[in-house]
Order: C-alpha cells, then sequence, then structure tokens
C-alpha cells in the first residue's frame, strides 16, 4: 500500500501507521523519511481522513466503527463487509459511482473476484454475462508471508535431497497448508460450506452480482492453491445472452482500462503469473470460442493479487474518494 500510494503520488499530508503491539515502535519508510509504527487502538483515528484496513476480518469489524466515529472514511481488504447492503464494493474500473453511496465503509472485494471482473465486466457489458465456469491458480502470498516461506522450504528441501521427479513428496509435515504445496495443486482455497463449495468459491457469485450490479449472475467455480509466489490466474468460460464472436471480444477487451491483451497462442504469448506479478494491470489471453456453451467464451486472465486484488484497489478507491 505504501509502495502504491509512493509511485501514484497520493496527496498525503500526515501519514500515520498502526499496527499491534508487537510492531508497534518499528520504523517504515515512506516517501524518503522514517515513519513509526503506532499501536491500534480506538482512539487512533483522530485527524485520520481515509483509512486503510488489512489486518485480517476481526480487526475490521472492531476498529472500522472507531475510525467512522472519528471522521475517517475506511477503506477496508478484509471480507468483514462486502456483503453489507450499506457498504459500497468497488473495483474503481467497473463501479466507481458506487462510491458516492458509502456510510463511512467501502468494501475492497476479493482478489480472484477482482482480477477475474477486470476481463468479464466489459464482456458482460457488450454481450450480457450469464453464467461462466471457472478455476482458479491461486498464488500463496494469497495466504500471507508463512505460506511464501512454506513454499519456499519445501523447494529449498526438495532440492537438497536431489529428488526424483517422481518422489517430489516430502516427510516434512505441512503447516500452513493441509497438504504439502510445493509440486502440488491443493482444491482447497478457504473452508468448504455444507453445499460443497469453499466460500472463496462463492465468491465469485456474490460479489460478482453486487460489483457488477447483475443479481442474476451465475459462477460455478473451483479454486486451486498452485506453487506460485505471486499472481491469481483463472480460467474461464462464460456464456452471455448474445452472440460473441472472438473478434468482438478482442476489441472490447483492447479498450478495457486496466487490462492488457496478451492473445498470441502461435507465438505462444498469452498472460504467465510470473511476467504479470508486479504490474498494476491484469491480462487477458486464450480467447476463443467456447465449443460447449451456446454464446460462450473461453478466455485466462492473470493479475497480481497483492496489486489489483488488494493494495492497488484500496489506493485507487482513495483516489476516488
Amino acid at each position: 500500500m505504501l509502495r502504491c500510494l509512493e509511485r501514484r503520488n497520493f496527496p498525503v499530508s500526515r501519514l500515520t501507521l498502526l499496527a499491534s503491539a508487537r510492531s508497534a515502535g518499528k520504523k517504515m519508510m515512506f516517501r524518503g523519511e522514517e515513519v513509526t509504527i503506532r499501536e491500534l487502538t480506538p482512539e487512533s483515528f483522530a485527524g485520520v481522513e481515509i483509512a486503510l484496513f488489512s489486518a485480517g476480518g476481526g480487526i475490521s469489524r472492531d476498529f472500522a466503527p472507531h475510525a467512522v466515529r472519528a471522521g475517517a472514511v475506511v477503506v477496508d481488504n478484509s471480507s468483514a463487509f462486502r456483503m453489507d447492503a450499506g457498504v459500497p464494493l468497488v473495483v474503481p474500473e467497473i463501479n466507481p459511482g458506487d462510491v458516492a453511496g458509502h456510510r463511512g465503509i467501502i468494501a475492497n472485494p476479493n482478489c480472484t473476484t477482482a482480477i477475474s471482473l477486470m476481463a468479464l465486466y466489459p464482456l458482460h457489458r457488450a454481450f450480457g454475462v450469464s453464467r461462466i465456469f471457472a478455476s482458479s491458480y491461486q498464488a500463496v502470498s494469497g495466504t500471507g508471508a508463512q505460506a511464501i516461506e512454506e513454499l519456499a522450504a519445501q523447494t529449498r528441501e526438495w532440492a537438497g535431497e536431489n529428488r526424483a521427479w517422481d518422489a517430489a513428496k516430502l516427510g516434512t509435515a505441512p503447516h500452513v497448508y493441509p497438504h504439502q504445496i510445493a509440486f502440488n495443486a491443493i482444491p482447497h482455497v478457504d473452508s468448504f460450506q455444507e453445499d460443497g463449495y469453499t466460500k472463496e468459491e462463492m465468491k465469485m457469485e456474490n460479489e460478482g452480482r453486487k460489483i457488477m450490479h447483475h443479481p442474476g449472475f451465475r459462477a460455478s467455480v473451483t479454486c486451486v492453491r498452485v506453487p506460485v509466489f505471486r499472481a491469481h490466474s483463472i480460467a474461464i468460460s462464460a456464456e452471455f445472452e448474445r452472440p460473441v464472436s472472438v473478434a468482438a471480444a478482442r476489441e472490447v477487451l483492447a479498450g478495457a482500462p486496466g487490462l492488457d491483451v496478451i492473445d498470441d497462442p502461435a507465438k505462444r504469448e498469452y498472460p504467465l503469473a510470473l511476467d504479470i506479478a508486479g504490474r498494476d494491470n491484469c491480462a487477458v489471453g486464450r480467447l476463443r470460442k467456447d465449443c460447449a456453451l451456446e454464446n460462450g467464451l473461453a478466455f485466462w486472465v492473470v493479475g497480481d493479487q497483492l496489486l489489483k486484488g488488494a493494495a492497488l484497489n484500496a489506493v485507487q478507491i482513495a483516489e476516488l474518494l
């Protein structure tokens, strides 16, 4: 978030950094100057105009009301308020006008949802999406720093023991994930619900309906954690109300803000997590007519979930404010 504020020259007159007591007293650099981190308390928000929250749902629920009462507008990265009727859920390239209806709190969407909608929404405006089938390939940094280290440690362990490719299973028990993440794909992101979907998988439909103002939107999603450090990838098959050609879809996507079209399979050009990591823009490619759906289009979209899926989107909302 600090890097996004710096890069985008956000007008900050006074920066307040808040964290747990464990981090209080540490210093971070902002625009060449050291800023001391303070302990978060209910009284921390005096004089704050915009508060960017990214400390988990529990902290948001406990402290966002204190910030609002102090006169701040909260931009929250957690899932705490996303589906509250009185809280706008905003992707600035899609529904910037919703910001005007805030009552002190604005929610940042789920990272996979935000990245997917960067490609899906322009197509929806042109052709009217009715439903999608999707599979996500989600980077470990979406889980946090401990997950990054778990993947790195498991990879080092495998390489250090000179294992053969068919003996990649390690003896060390995983801690962050329920199974080994190195050299694996785990179809389990967030907790399972009674219907067999995870909460992460249902966010695409629920949040997508709210962001696109499309209550009839349907999404069947499988979310998978993969051994990638940064940037989420999503394979989407979408069915539209009106006929869609690849050429027409490409023209629509080429004009969409915050989205790059990388789509030349003959030259092996398509979005890759390694290439998109660190970029503000999402990227879409592998455009093709879906052979199993009426008025269907299949495509592949990739985005940095730490940027468009989190920090960058929050700063863009602050810019709207």
